[in-house]
């Protein structure tokens, strides 16, 4: 279930998001990279958007 109507995210996935978006400001401010935790963020967000436009056809 989406948060909003236009938001192909749901629930769990938003809060992966926003957890990976803590953890990834956090090893940022150490002087670490961030680059796998970029990718698994893109990987959610192409799940839920490819979700979504199934759901739409």
């Amino acid at each position: 279930m989406a948060l909003t109507n236009k938001d192909p995210h749901n629930a769990r996935e938003t809060a992966r998001v926003v957890y990976l978006g803590f953890k990834a400001v956090r090893r940022e401010a150490r002087g670490k990279p961030t680059t796998a935790i970029d990718r698994e963020v893109e990987r959610i967000r192409e799940r839920a958007q490819a979700r979504e436009d199934a759901k739409r056809k």
